[in-house]
């Protein structure tokens, strides 16, 4: 059986903002949110075992996909954050990096989404059995010698979204070869960051926001002045 992933730092070095009800995490890229059938350790229980006392899952991020993860600390605020996702009340703004720069600058895209063999999900243009809409918007903030990155804001929250649907319009993100990218990063991560999240604190009712750093490497150290 191979090793389990190793990351940089420890579990207390990507806090975010913790309080009585909500933690925020800066996930690595190559971390799952939750146990998965590999039995890697996962966000979810190596932040329990740090807490020492259960958390709650209220989103997901993909496993090769880096940034800003919220857990709940009670059951409560759990019910709360998942209500306003629900409702279209939490803002998720990503940035991608990609190959290919669109054709347009900015827009909106809409798809319709249904998954697919091989834990994927297939893209349409057109509503089909099973389908669901998928939309987001997207800008272009610059280039580096050989690459271009997008900021993004899910309208909708669907599997491997952000993924397929710039694939769909000729830009697949960086080292994600499921979704068209030509190659793999070398360590199986993809160029995909959650980097910010706004939401209504569950108590208080404040509109709060937390923003994940960008990932080390030079391929995205080329990218910091732009940010």
């Amino acid at each position: 059986m191979a090793d389990a992933p190793r990351f940089n730092g420890r579990i207390s070095d990507w806090i975010l903002h913790k309080d009585n009800q909500i933690i925020a995490f800066n996930k690595p890229a190559g971390l799952p949110v939750q146990p998965d059938k590999t039995g890697d350790p996962s966000l979810l229980g190596l932040g329990a075992a740090y807490i020492r006392h259960d958390l709650y899952l209220i989103h997901r991020l993909d496993r090769p996909v880096s940034g800003v993860v919220l857990l709940a600390q009670k059951p409560s605020a759990q019910t709360s954050l998942t209500r306003q996702l629900k409702e279209g009340r939490v803002e998720k703004h990503y940035l991608a990096i990609v190959g290919e720069r669109p054709k347009e600058d900015e827009g909106t895209l809409v798809h319709y989404l249904r998954n697919a063999p091989g834990n994927r999900s297939m893209v349409n243009d057109n509503p089909s059995p099973g389908s669901k809409t998928a939309e987001l918007h997207y800008r272009y903030l610059g280039s580096s010698d050989r690459y271009h990155l997008l900021a993004i804001q899910l309208k909708t929250g669907r599997k491997h979204q952000i993924r397929c649907q710039l694939a769909a319009i000729g830009s697949p993100v960086r080292g994600d070869t499921k979704y068209g990218f030509k190659r793999g990063n070398p360590d199986g991560e993809i160029d995909l960051h959650s980097h910010r999240i706004v939401y209504d604190h569950p108590i208080s009712g404040e509109r709060t926001a937390h923003e994940a750093p960008l990932p080390e490497g030079p391929t995205w150290e080329a990218f910091k002045a732009l940010l």
